[in-house]
């Protein structure tokens, strides 16, 4: 997700991704029996205990059951998608599995939108103990201005609102720079939803631009509706089918070169789609023939995708053979619920023939186990390398970096991660649908560990640590890459 994003004018409507206690929506939401919520409740108990890897790794079973049989105890009426999905997310994220999420049904997507507003009126950024303005709805708001810091929002201390938010997102281990990054994503969003929308006016403690702390009040947002349907003349060219696919392309890498300090900078969102293979050979051709001695990744973004492609970039920078892991493995290849788990004959065939059953009963993963890969020969870089992280930084990009911190040439900076550093579950991903109330439940087969000597429960801890900063958020610069051109100088 791109950080931009975070502004105000970018606010997407979480409430089709997060978890939130029962809320008021107009028009009311069409409500599902007690015994039919309970039902998927079990239904999903079964498939978990049959096929995901991970079920018990941080969360022994008699605190899995437990919590269960708590959610279901907690069923004694009818409730709508958005209560129900309430209470699954805030289960599921007892696993600590990073990968495994619950997501609305596909019929509550198509009318989730009118439920959007009213909405808590500011984007703000989170971080260990800190909310921080990035913008507000209303364009002309005086108080509430870019880089002012929060202490309190209707009696409630930053702590305290994001210890109850945190409750709702998965992740893996015990990583919450993960989640407070997802909360800066949409922080209306998770407000309303888990929080509620029955306030009108909202009463803010902050400090001024002096650090005294004051106290201001703001009305929620509702967009103005235009009653007499004004047209609106369209002045923005139209962007050819071409055009469009280069943004596309851009939005999920990109290079740019300072020749004057001799610096390439790579922002890399994603290790899926976007040509990647073709985009490595071509740009690293060019740092070969450029002799570019700095080399910035910026991987804050990047959630992760293709193991393949992030394989290939580490041989561009790696100066050794590696593997992916000390071991891949599943506890059965066989899908027992396969009626609730699509597409499950996909993955059948996946699990049957890329997998093997060992004598310890279990599939392996054969090749990521056993294969070491190695250095590229062609095109491989060997100046000094910073890679940038942050706690969207999962899955895939978290295997890349891990496998090249503690080389010599290499520096990485930013925040702890947000995948695990010891492991994760994921490779593959079907969905569960929940039979009765359409929800959606991702569930991971294969239990990956990078490195068995790594601790486990957090992310990557950066060799330098840069932090957010309410000055570079008031002043619109980006302190990560701010301090990585201060250490290149230096050097």
């Amino acid at each position: 997700m791109n950080l931009i994003r975070t502004l105000i004018s970018g606010i997407s409507i979480l409430i089709l991704s997060v978890s939130a206690p029962a809320q008021n929506f107009y028009p009311p939401l069409p409500k599902m029996a007690p015994a039919d919520l309970k039902e998927d409740i079990r239904i999903l108990k079964k498939v978990l205990e049959a096929n995901h890897p991970s079920l018990y790794w941080y969360t022994s079973k008699d605190s899995i059951d437990y919590y269960f049989e708590e959610t279901l105890a907690s069923i004694t009426d009818s409730l709508n998608e958005v209560e129900y999905k309430n209470k699954l997310s805030k289960l599921i994220a007892t696993i600590h599995c990073g990968h495994t999420t619950v997501r609305f049904s596909k019929a509550y997507g198509k009318i989730a939108n009118r439920y959007r507003f009213p909405q808590f009126p500011l984007a703000l950024k989170a971080w260990d103990d800190s909310l921080v303005v990035l913008g507000s709805a209303y364009n002309n708001d005086s108080i509430f201005k870019r880089g002012t810091i929060i202490t309190a929002i209707n009696g409630r201390s930053p702590v305290q609102i994001l210890d109850t938010l945190y409750q709702y997102i998965s992740t893996d281990g015990y990583i919450n720079n993960h989640k407070s990054q997802v909360i800066s994503g949409n922080f209306p969003g998770w407000y309303k939803t888990i929080l509620g929308d029955d306030d009108s006016v909202y009463v803010i403690k902050y400090l001024d631009s002096v650090g005294q702390e004051k106290v201001a009040s703001i009305k929620a947002y509702r967009p103005v509706v235009d009653t007499v349907q004004r047209k609106v003349s369209n002045t923005a060219p139209t962007l050819t089918r071409r055009e469009i696919r280069k943004l596309r392309l851009l939005n999920k890498r990109s290079m740019l070169i300072d020749t004057l300090n001799n610096t390439a900078f790579i922002r890399l969102t994603t290790f899926s789609g976007g040509r990647l293979r073709t985009f490595f050979r071509r740009s690293f051709k060019t740092l070969n023939q450029l002799s570019i001695d700095n080399l910035v990744i910026d991987l804050r973004e990047n959630g992760g995708g293709n193991v393949g492609n992030s394989i290939d970039l580490t041989r561009y920078l790696i100066n050794k053979p590696f593997k992916v892991g000390d071991s891949i493995v599943a506890f059965s290849r066989r899908l027992q619920y396969s009626r609730y788990i699509k597409p499950s004959f996909i993955y059948w065939l996946a699990m049957n023939f890329g997998g093997k059953k060992m004598e310890d009963g279990k599939i392996h993963y054969r090749r990521y186990e056993q294969h070491y890969f190695k250095p590229a020969s062609k095109h491989h870089y060997d100046g000094q390398l910073y890679l940038i992280q942050g706690g969207y930084t999962f899955s895939a990009a978290t295997m890349f970096i891990s496998q090249l911190q503690g080389q010599s040439n290499v520096k990485v900076l930013g925040e702890e991660s947000g995948g695990g550093y010891y492991g994760n579950s994921a490779m593959h991903i079907p969905k569960i649908t929940l039979p009765n109330s359409g929800l959606i439940v991702s569930l991971p087969l294969y239990r990956l560990v990078m490195d068995k000597d790594r601790p486990k429960g957090r992310g990557i801890i950066p060799d330098i640590e840069i932090k957010p900063s309410s000055k570079a958020i008031r002043e619109g610069y980006d302190i990560k890459l701010s301090e990585v051109r201060r250490i290149i100088r230096g050097n």
